[in-house]
């Protein structure tokens, strides 16, 4: 790396760590599109998770703002997550699917591309993710997606977010809770007892901070429209 782009990394880096979220992106968005871009994706593998959700919502706010003005770079992006979650690509892509989601929640354009690619990695008929914490991701990733797009969850997709509930992972059972809930199709009274009563704790990104939140919690803090909508 040159000197000037181990610069521009640490001061990313600086720029992530800074409490204020909309001070935090502003000052990000000053750097150069194309310089930020690879940057960002080197925190995807930051040892701080609280850094690493940090430069996924940064990523969204990157990519949308790209695909303002050239749809075709975006896609390239796009691409690139893609491929870091190809097993020919030689790693393990930390950060891909919750970025891939965040992404498509900021930018309707791209959603409509490329969202049955992010649903086909939770699908054992599609492009399923064995490891088991890229898995999470990629519920993650859905559920970020279905936060501004509710009704863009699929009858396969929902199925295969209803299995997660059951899962031994605590993270995932509240990753699926999380985008069910977003897409307004929690069905409270029919979710099983051992759910409802679940006082494991868990932590979830709120946008720039972690909070640390039961999984039962999770499920009570649904809001009466939604519970409605899911037992319609």
């Amino acid at each position: 790396m040159k000197p000037y782009g181990r610069k521009t990394k640490k001061k990313v880096g600086e720029i992530l760590a800074l409490g204020d979220r909309i001070q935090a992106l502003d000052r990000l968005a000053q750097i150069p599109d194309a310089q930020l871009t690879g940057h960002l994706f080197s925190y995807f593998y930051n040892k701080e998770e609280l850094i690493k959700f940090r430069s996924v919502t940064a990523m969204g706010e990157l990519a949308a703002r790209i695909a303002d003005y050239s749809m075709e770079k975006a896609r390239i992006l796009m691409r690139r997550i893609m491929w870091n979650l190809n097993d020919e690509s030689g790693g393990i892509g930390w950060g891909s699917p919750e970025a891939m989601g965040e992404i498509l929640s900021k930018s309707p354009a791209l959603a409509r591309e490329f969202k049955c690619i992010l649903f086909s990695y939770l699908d054992h008929g599609g492009n399923h993710i064995e490891h088991e914490i890229l898995q999470r991701g990629v519920i993650w990733g859905i559920g970020t997606y279905l936060g501004t797009a509710p009704l863009g969850l699929t009858d396969v997709t929902k199925g295969q977010l209803q299995d997660h509930l059951s899962s031994k992972d605590p993270v995932k059972r509240g990753y699926a809770i999380r985008a069910l809930s977003n897409a307004r199709v929690i069905k409270y009274m029919d979710l099983p007892n051992f759910i409802q009563t679940d006082k494991t704790t868990i932590d979830i990104f709120t946008g720039w901070d972690f909070t640390v939140t039961r999984i039962s919690d999770m499920i009570h803090a649904c809001t009466p429209e939604q519970v409605l909508a899911g037992n319609e």
